[in-house]
């Protein structure tokens, strides 16, 4: 089993920046807009970020948390011609890097590691699938889940609209509900790795 060496969540210090609204007020508004997307640029590709830390020796997923509520991994589209792991690498930065992006590369770079899933939106609609539904030729979207290895330490400059939260796998797992299907399938692609617990 590939070995991933996990570090406590005290490790990590939360800072705070300018908020960053949500481009959609809705997910109706987010459907349209991808649709709009699609006619210009094709297939929209997502990338975000699995980022694991423990408390306690047991794992945690730091997820973002925006208006209290909505549950999210950190990512965000990327445009077309992009990169994957360098598009994230970006994406990690304006979410959670300084507020500054001259101190970008001052601190401890992103290590973007393996894929750990990939989600298909055959439609215009909410629903993705971690397969190509075999009647769909043209998915309207790819989400692709990358497990990031965090470094021992690092600041974390959190947009003041948005919360950080360490969310344990036992929360995580089997609770759909709460997550949706995505997020609650974590502790599975997280279940081939042995983790190494530092302090």
């Amino acid at each position: 089993m590939p070995n991933v060496t996990l570090y406590p969540l005290e490790n990590y210090t939360f800072g705070a920046k300018d908020a960053q609204p949500e481009e959609d007020s809705s997910v109706a508004a987010r459907l349209k807009r991808l649709e709009n997307d699609y006619e210009t640029q094709g297939m929209r590709r997502t990338v975000e970020a699995v980022m694991v830390v423990h408390q306690h020796n047991h794992p945690h997923v730091l997820m973002l948390q925006i208006a209290n509520a909505f549950f999210k991994l950190p990512g965000h589209y990327l445009q077309p011609g992009v990169d994957e792991r360098e598009g994230l690498k970006t994406i990690l930065n304006e979410k959670l890097g300084a507020a500054d992006p001259k101190e970008w590369t001052n601190e401890p770079q992103w290590e973007i590691g393996e894929c750990l899933s990939t989600w298909w939106r055959p439609n215009f609609e909410s629903y993705m699938y971690p397969y190509i539904p075999a009647h769909v030729t043209h998915p309207k979207e790819k989400k692709t889940l990358y497990l990031v290895h965090m470094p021992p330490n690092k600041v974390l400059t959190v947009p003041k609209n948005m919360k950080v939260l360490a969310i344990p796998l036992f929360e995580v797992y089997d609770n759909a509900a709460r997550y949706g299907a995505q997020l609650s399938a974590i502790p599975h692609l997280l279940s081939r790795y042995d983790f190494e617990y530092k302090s």
